[in-house]
């Protein structure tokens, strides 16, 4: 986790005050298009909630605790260099939260990190019913995907996910709180980072496959992973190799056989603080992994080419990034990136 607190440690170190990332104070009212929906802003919120640990997360980078009034769906514990800041804040749940809920705290901006949060076919609400309450929010644009061959909440894509989109999002966020400088500051750390990580990959190495494991209800059930497409083939793809699963949904689920058929070089299992499921844990898809008579036997699992990864990098968010350097770590240590 050393190299995911990075960022957060350097936020605080920087304050964003001395930045020479200077930008142009907001001027309201402001009018953002996102995600197919216009949204307007007179002044800069003053009570904002973050539906989702990346919305939330992105936010207290910014430096806007102070502007928050609530979070909600942690799947990962807030990064260390966040947590006394984030402890300023009411934290409604570490689950999916009730549209009652997020009203009790009066908001006056949402931000949603996913649509089953904010969108369509979410259970917590749609953005229609905070428009009926007058409360602007804002969905992630990377999570801004179409469901037409996917039927379900999270959709698919036809492209690769890349940063750009995630320095949308600082840049949109840090318009409407008025922080510019702040935003601008923080997406120059992230490009610097991202093009250190990609020029530190041994051209002459091979190129890896990878399967990227998030969870599964039960060892019998199918698995959610990382699909082609998403943070985690942005990853592969950081890392000189590809995404083994080569579905376009965000979140594939797939029964073991397709996943040994796969064949890939390296299993990146999730690791998962919201102990929803036995198999959020790592430990305990590392111990499937290596003693399912079939699965076993998969030449990446023979090999001990098995790394742990932040779940929550899984997802396109701050700590993908971060996500990527902790699984470079590991295979530079096992020996498979030079």
């Amino acid at each position: 986790m050393n190299a995911l607190a990075t960022v957060a440690g350097l936020a605080v170190a920087l304050g964003f005050a001395s930045s020479s990332a200077l930008a142009a104070p907001t001027k309201y009212p402001l009018v953002i298009e996102n995600c197919g929906t216009q949204a307007t802003f007179t002044k800069a919120p003053q009570r904002a909630v973050g539906l989702g640990q990346n919305s939330a997360e992105v936010m207290l980078l910014l430096g806007l605790q102070d502007k928050m009034v609530g979070t909600a769906f942690w799947p990962s514990k807030v990064l260390p260099e966040l947590a006394d800041a984030n402890a300023k804040v009411k934290l409604l749940t570490v689950e999916f939260p009730t549209f009652e809920s997020i009203l009790a705290v009066n908001p006056d901006f949402v931000a949603a990190a996913l649509p089953s949060l904010v969108g369509p076919t979410s259970k917590v609400a749609k953005r229609e019913d905070f428009d009926k309450v007058s409360v602007p929010s804002y969905l992630s644009p990377s999570t801004c995907l179409s469901t037409q061959q996917v039927k379900d909440q999270y959709g698919s894509r036809d492209q690769l996910w890349n940063m750009e989109l995630l320095y949308k999002e600082i840049d949109e966020l840090s318009q409407i709180f008025d922080v510019a400088d702040r935003g601008q500051a923080l997406i120059s750390d992230f490009k610097a980072r991202e093009a250190k990580l990609r020029s530190a990959v041994s051209k002459d190495g091979k190129n890896l496959s990878y399967v990227f494991w998030f969870s599964s209800a039960s060892p019998s059930a199918d698995a959610y992973l990382g699909g082609k497409n998403g943070a985690s083939g942005f990853i592969a793809d950081l890392l000189g190799g590809k995404n083994a699963i080569q579905a376009e949904a965000e979140w594939p689920t797939l029964g073991w056989e397709a996943i040994i058929a796969s064949n890939p070089d390296v299993i990146v299992v999730a690791s998962l603080d919201r102990n929803r499921w036995e198999l959020d844990k790592p430990e305990a898809k590392i111990k499937f992994l290596t003693t399912d008579p079939a699965v076993s036997q998969i030449p990446a699992v023979k090999n001990k080419a098995l790394v742990v990864m932040d779940g929550q990098a899984m997802n396109p968010t701050i700590r993908t990034l971060y996500g990527a350097e902790q699984v470079a770590a590991q295979l530079k240590t096992l020996g498979l990136l030079k």
